[in-house]
Formats: C-alpha cells, structure tokens, sequence
C-alpha cells in the first residue's frame, strides 16, 4: 500500500515592521504616491488606504492624510463627497496647528482647497497659504524646502495661475 503525504503548504506570515512603516510614510514617499493618486482613482484608493490607518501626529503625514481624505472626496459618491471633505479640512487644520510655517502642509492645503467648489465656504485658506509659499519659494534656496518638493510647489503655483506673472518669471529665475 503506497503512502501519499500531501505536500505541506506554504504559509506566510504578515508582521508589521516598524522600518516598512517608517518607509511607507516617508515625505518622499508620500509624495510620489499623492502625485499618482491625483490622477488616478485606483492609485486614489491605494493612497487612501495607507493613509486611512496613520495615527501619529507627525504634521506633514496629517497633511498628506488630509489630502488622501479630499482624493477620496473626488471618487466618492455624492452621498459621501462632503463628508471626506470635512474631514480633510480638519485633518489640515490639525496639521498646520502642529506646524504652521511648513511649506509643504499649506501646498497641499492649497491645492485641495482652491480646487473646492466655492459655495461649500471650505476654502478660507486660499489667499493665505498662496501668499505664503509664493514668499517662501521666493526666498529659495534657504526656504527650507528640498529640490524636490520646490519644483513641484513651484509647477503648481505657476501652472494652476496662483503667482502674478511677474512673480512667475522671478521664480522661473530660481
């Protein structure tokens, strides 16, 4: 009589690593990852995601946390729209109260809240964080802001018509 063993089957085990966390809620990281959920619902989704279980308080991940609740705001059901946006608005107060002269929480700020439609009152910020990093990006290089995160604040500011021309050949310059 022949014996058959089944063959043993594989299992994985899922550990939550605190250097992978680290990883995942890297500026860098999260960064690409708003920029690819900007243009992309199943990226949106992904982003939210990861985001949705961040409990720290660091001030730039809320910020890209609020940002991933105004994502899920552009793809949710109208039923739901205001709700995440709600949401991102506080998570973005909450975040620039924990650090109010970081230029990239008031870029993110600004670029879910001058894209609300007006007639929700959400968007209180606009005048105020586009002045700001208009004067930070000015002051680049010691505006505190990376290479990176320069160039795209300074794409946005003149390609979505935030800056003056004037302003907009000055920081062509830098």
């Amino acid at each position: 009589m022949k014996s058959t063993v089944a063959p043993a089957q594989p299992f994985l085990i899922f550990t939550s690593s605190p250097r992978i966390e680290k990883m995942s809620y890297s500026v860098s990281n999260l960064r690409r990852q708003y920029q690819e959920a900007a243009t992309s619902k199943e990226a949106g989704e992904k982003f939210y995601q990861l985001m949705s279980v961040y409990r720290e308080q660091d001030a730039v991940v809320l910020a890209y946390k609020a940002a991933a609740e105004a994502i899920r705001a552009r793809d949710a059901s109208m039923f739901n729209k205001l709700t995440y946006v709600q949401n991102a608005t506080k998570q973005f107060d909450e975040a620039v109260k924990l650090n109010a002269n970081n230029a990239e929480i008031r870029f993110l700020r600004l670029s879910v809240e001058s894209n609300l439609p007006s007639f929700l009152g959400l968007s209180q910020h606009v005048d105020e964080d586009r002045q700001f990093l208009l004067n930070t990006l000015l002051q680049h290089p010691k505006s505190g802001l990376d290479a990176e995160s320069f160039g795209l604040v300074r794409s946005f500011m003149v390609d979505r018509g935030h800056v003056s021309e004037a302003d907009a050949q000055k920081l062509a310059q830098l």
